[in-house]
């Protein structure tokens, strides 16, 4: 298959503008016999579903939280990104599009960054509008922050809750429109499958999370708003509930799957444990700004902190060694993520890091509390310090935090167009769940900035154009393929109901997050990615004849919940595999040992390797097959990422 993004010809400012002139519009009276499922309520879902019934569309929103308000865009920290230039310092819509695509190694769109870019000034407009409570200066505009690759203050913040306050703003469109009776919704239910008739997205099969009950539904298009992959392995900052679910079942419904070993490892987070945990806490990207990052320049020292000998504050400052500020001049702790996530794992690997598991470095905020004093450092991260603190038992207002790098996001996903529309016609894929804007590492702020921009402005026009050309005509629900796709759900479910093994689920999930991180995460090398594909289809083949799964489907049952996330996590991980192995470059958070430059950075080889890779499924069993994108740089240089 031919891949065709559809990206519009003209100059790259010119795309966007000249795109939605030429896209077919549905009039008004129309758009009322159209039929959307929005699958997903974070900020992509929230935003996408309040849109288009807001424009007159009929629509489905599903979620398996109990309200669309426990997304997981929730959980975000930080801010968002935008191109506003309030801080009159430098910022613009290229200067925005050019940190990204260098951010992300040159391995994402020009012509969709740019549009990213474009249209992020008016999601603050949209957001404020709202109401989403912004932090403000003194004199009432708008305050900004740095983030991590970027030279310029662009991130617009709620404190260290933007993701809650953006997401209340969206929930509070759709409720608008739930109201109106444009939009309903369906909480505890998660999509089993896609339904494709005649090789277009026609509905979606569901189970009831509470009553077991498997049910169809039909409509014109189908959105799939469900976040990231990032809990495949096992140990991430996701929710425990976030899953690939959604996206791997419409994968074997004819999406392709692009650029999956495209994995975000966070630099901030708080440090693993034991092995009683399930998940892992984020510490905003923000604290970067004021915190200092460093471990000891010597591995004496660091030993003797181990051992507990000595505390953080009783080492000297000639002893400290604050390696982002010293390799990366220009930048300093504001790396990117991929940056400062290798460089913390690199002087652990020397022998330097500073918890008892010697996985940990300091983030140190003792010299911004001397120069601007404590009530300023609380105004801006006084609930991510209360966080720590209750988490860790220490208080960061008097000692280092201690951090280590975790899962965080994920840049691949259902490969997608220019409409953000995958391989199967009428089937959509918005914010973290498509592959299209951040390259092989996004940068810090830009996520919240994606979701909104593909739901609130990029959807509402794209979709048209798709239903424009298809009569409004009501989909049958008694079409045998959505009986055949009921059934096969509900067979599934029997399956693994039935198997009666001695073996949780858990147990095989955290065998498969143990096997991705050490051999797909933070670095790999071909001899690890053979040896993990082997464990791993090891590990789906006992999967299959040894999970024990309680229950019964007609109930609440999260276990089996839980079991068929993980059995998509199994064959998820394996493509993950082969597309790190077959990816024979290191770009952003994808390293490959054997390919960096000689003081440790990721070394690219755009002559062989600048393209989307995008997989087919092919059956069960067999190897997916690969196809190419390729990737054309008309407006930016590609040249080896510098940050020094």
């Amino acid at each position: 298959m031919i891949l065709d993004s559809k990206i519009p010809a003209g100059p790259l400012a010119e795309k966007w503008t000249k795109h939605k002139f030429n896209s077919k519009l549905v009039n008004p009276a129309n758009k009322r016999k159209y039929d959307v499922i929005v699958v997903g309520t974070g900020l992509a879902g929230a935003s996408a579903a309040a849109s288009l019934a807001e424009l007159g569309y009929n629509v489905k929103a599903f979620c398996f939280q109990d309200s669309p308000r426990r997304a997981h865009s929730i959980a975000a920290q930080g801010g968002i990104n935008a191109a506003k230039n309030y801080q009159n310092d430098g910022d613009s819509i290229f200067r925005l599009f050019y940190d990204t695509i260098k951010g992300g190694d040159y391995r994402a769109r020009e012509a969709n960054v740019y549009r990213l870019a474009e249209v992020s000034v008016k999601i603050i407009d949209q957001c404020v509008a709202q109401g989403v409570p912004f932090a403000r200066e003194y004199g009432g505009l708008l305050a900004n922050r740095s983030f991590g690759g970027a030279q310029v203050s662009r991130t617009f913040y709620a404190r260290g809750q933007t993701g809650q306050q953006l997401l209340l703003g969206a929930y509070s469109a759709l409720s608008r429109q739930v109201a109106n009776g444009k939009v309903k919704l369906y909480p505890r239910t998660e999509m089993m499958d896609v339904v494709v008739i005649d090789g277009q997205a026609r509905g979606i099969v569901t189970r009831n999370l509470i009553t077991g009950a498997v049910e169809t539904h039909a409509a014109h298009a189908v959105l799939l708003c469900t976040g990231g992959y990032g809990n495949v392995f096992f140990l991430s900052t996701n929710a425990m509930g976030s899953n690939v679910t959604a996206a791997w079942r419409a994968h074997k419904r004819g999406a392709y799957f692009a650029n999956p070993c495209f994995t975000q490892i966070h630099p901030t987070c708080i440090p693993v444990s034991g092995d009683h945990q399930s998940k892992l806490t984020l510490m905003s990207e923000s604290l970067r700004n004021d915190g200092r990052v460093w471990v000891p320049a010597t591995q004496e020292i660091a030993e003797k902190l181990r051992k507990g000998q000595i505390k953080a504050n009783d080492i000297k400052e000639e002893d400290r060694d604050y390696f982002l500020e010293r390799k990366y001049p220009s930048f300093g702790n504001l790396v990117p993520r991929d940056v400062a996530s290798r460089n913390a794992k690199y002087v652990c690997d020397e022998g330097r890091g500073v918890n008892e598991t010697g996985e940990a470095v300091f983030l140190d905020f003792r010299d911004a509390i001397k120069r601007d004093g404590r009530n300023i450092i609380e105004q801006k991260y006084g609930n991510l310090f209360d966080m720590y603190k209750q988490i860790t038992g220490e208080d960061p207002y008097e000692v280092p935090m201690m951090i280590y790098p975790a899962v965080h996001y994920t840049m691949g996903g259902l490969w997608v167009d220019y409409n953000l529309m995958t391989t199967v016609p009428g089937l959509y894929a918005l914010g973290e769940a498509n592959f299209s804007d951040h390259g092989a590492n996004r940068l810090g702020a830009s996520a919240l900035m994606q979701g909104l921009a593909d739901g609130y402005f990029v959807i509402p026009y794209t979709i048209g154009d798709y239903l424009a050309q298809i009569p409004p005509k009501k989909v049958d629900e008694n079409h045998p393929e959505f009986a055949k796709a009921k059934e096969e759900v509900q067979n599934r479910i029997q399956t693994i109901l039935s198997i009666n093994g001695t073996k949780t689920v858990d147990y095989f999930h955290k065998k498969l997050g143990k096997i991705m991180w050490d051999k797909c995460g933070m670095a790999r090398t071909e001899v690890g990615l053979k040896e993990a594909k082997a464990e791993i289809k090891a590990l789906k083949k006992e999967f299959w004849s040894n999970v024990k799964v309680l229950g019964t489907n007609e109930e609440l049952n999260q276990t089996l919940e839980k079991a068929h996330r993980v059995a998509d996590f199994l064959e998820l991980g394996e493509l993950m595999v082969d597309d790190a192995l077959n990816r024979n470059e290191s770009c952003g958070g994808h390293f490959r040992e054997e390919y960096q430059t000689p003081d440790g950075e990721a070394l690219r080889d755009d002559e062989n390797f600048a393209y989307v890779a995008a997989w087919k499924y092919m059956g069960e069993g067999q190897e997916e097959e690969l196809n190419k994108e390729s990737l054309v740089f008309e407006n930016v240089k590609l040249t080896q990422r510098s940050y020094k």
